[in-house]
């Protein structure tokens, strides 16, 4: 009588379940898209109990998660728990829901090969234990991959031509609008306060020319950044300002009716908020503030030359300095910095009273309204200036003007012809871009061309301004009167051989003073 042999018991095979949905869209439903991808799977599971697989408890969950990295926090929990032995292996409903990326999928499963841990996909029906099963699984996550990187394409695509037409391409509204979801499509509308507030700071960035004392001063008024309710019903944003929030606003063509998308800017169908000069004037002021590093905003004691003095013998600018006597300036000048760097022996000038030399230049400026030869001679500079710019921005105007009708021409030729071939589709398209740059650039041009002509400064206006100069200097604080000199000043020159100043003016801002005047009269 032979003993029959007992079968040896099935070794006991953990299974992990991983799911995963890149959107958020959906999870607070009783049973979502990750609830479907468990029970498929312990289904699955289940009728694999007779080789002795059984479902871990743990849920490895990962809601609004994209599969194109790893930065998932389910997936970190179940790569330790492989780490640390627990797990045999690791089920999924379908593979992209592990990784979308060819290379993060090879490294996870390197690091399930480590430990060995097979991989299962429910709704594909292969395991990696075979060799057959490793091939289909590195087809389908090259399919995955293409998939992913062909949808991204497509969302960069869309968003690009949404940008062109000037629609709202997403993201986080900014303060002074609202997205109106009630049509087709989102779009921006104006928050009336909002809108006044950011009108608000613009005006005061030009009047105090530098940031940080109007960050201080929407710190004090208690304004904040853009707030707004997310869909879910959390308040989020609404921090306060710092500089650097505050150059973004600043430097944002959404407030003058434009949408940049990457390096480009299309006319929006938004509102604008701002006035076009009025966003030339600030980035004006933004970009000198950078190239100077804003001295003129940080001369304390002051120095009206400050960036316009230079020493006619060396060639380089003459810098401000100063003496203390009891905490307290006792005595300003100028210095050129050759000598400061060389020695007094390498240059004549030396130092020059700071008081005397600003004094002389302001004479000299003054004196413009007593000098009408002089002043005619500045103008005509000026006109010339002033000339060379408009007839340019008007050439280039009315080539545009001719450009878009000739395109409008050829496009009416080419739809009238319905020749529905590759050609002619593609050169429709060409043209609706021509045309799209076209109504872009030509309100630029009329902006531009009409800043020219108001440019324009009579000999009765200038002599009017200049006669009444000392009642607007008088009235000045030292920095603005420093913003004034920059103004009308291109460059002072100091000869410390011959003790001569020569002032250069900057004709083409004559009307700056003459409006200010006007505004300090009204």
């Amino acid at each position: 009588m032979t003993k029959k042999k007992s079968k040896p018991g099935k070794a006991t095979i953990r299974c992990a379940i991983y799911t995963r949905k890149s959107s958020e869209e959906g999870l607070e439903l009783e049973f979502n898209s990750l609830d479907a991808q468990r029970e498929a799977a312990e289904a699955y599971i289940a009728s694999q109990k007779a080789e002795g697989w059984v479902a871990l408890p743990d849920r490895y969950d990962d809601g609004g998660y994209s599969g194109g990295n790893m930065e998932r926090p389910a997936l970190d929990r179940l790569l330790r728990d492989i780490d640390a032995g627990r797990v045999d292996c690791v089920v999924v409903y379908k593979v992209d829901r592990l990784s979308r990326s060819l290379l993060d999928f090879a490294r996870i499963m390197e690091r399930f090969d480590n430990h060995g841990v097979s991989f299962v996909s429910v709704t594909q029906q292969f395991n990696t234990t075979h060799s057959m099963g490793r091939l289909t699984l590195n087809i389908l996550l090259s399919f995955a991959q293409f998939e992913r990187e062909i949808i991204g394409e497509r969302i960069r695509d869309k968003l690009a031509a949404q940008a062109r037409r000037g629609k709202w391409t997403g993201g986080v509204p900014v303060l002074g609008y609202d997205v109106d979801r009630s049509g087709p499509s989102p779009r921006l509308v104006v928050n009336a306060k909002e809108a006044a507030r950011v009108r608000d700071i613009f005006r005061m960035y030009l009047q105090e020319a530098a940031l940080l004392p109007v960050v201080k001063e929407l710190a004090r008024r208690g304004w904040d950044n853009k707030r707004r309710i997310t869909k879910k019903g959390k308040n989020v944003g609404g921090r306060p300002f710092d500089k650097a929030t505050l150059h973004v606003l600043l430097t944002n063509p959404i407030y003058v009716g434009k949408m940049r998308y990457k390096d480009e800017l299309h006319a929006g169908e938004h509102e604008a908020i701002i006035d076009p000069e009025l966003f030339d004037k600030v980035q004006q002021q933004l970009r000198q503030n950078g190239r100077t590093g804003g001295v003129e905003v940080r001369n304390r004691y002051g120095a009206l030359l400050r960036g316009l003095l230079r020493c006619r013998h060396c060639g380089t600018a003459m810098t401000h300095t100063f003496s203390m006597r009891n905490n307290r300036v006792a005595y300003r000048y100028y210095r050129c910095v050759n000598a400061m760097k060389n020695g007094r022996d390498v240059c004549p000038s030396g130092s020059v009273p700071a008081a005397e030399i600003e004094r002389i230049v302001v004479d000299e400026i003054r004196g413009l309204g007593n000098d009408e030869a002089l002043l005619a001679e500045v103008l005509a500079e000026a006109h010339a200036a002033v000339d060379a710019e408009l007839a340019e921005a008007r050439r280039e105007r009315d080539d545009l003007r001719r450009e878009r009708r000739r395109h409008d021409e050829d496009l009416r030729q080419l739809a009238a012809g319905r020749q529905g071939t590759t050609e002619v589709t593609a050169r429709m398209a060409d043209l609706h871009q021509r045309l799209s740059a076209a109504e872009q650039r030509l309100p630029e041009l009329e902006s531009r061309v009409a800043e020219l002509e108001g440019r324009t400064v009579t000999q009765a206006e200038a002599m009017a301004a200049f006669t009444d100069f000392d009642g607007l200097w008088e009235g000045l604080i030292p920095r603005e009167q420093a913003r004034v000199l920059r103004l009308l000043i291109a460059r002072v020159e100091y000869d410390g051989r011959a003790g001569t100043v020569s002032v250069t003016f900057r004709p083409t801002d004559i009307r700056s003073l003459i409006n200010r005047g006007t505004e300090e009269a009204a």
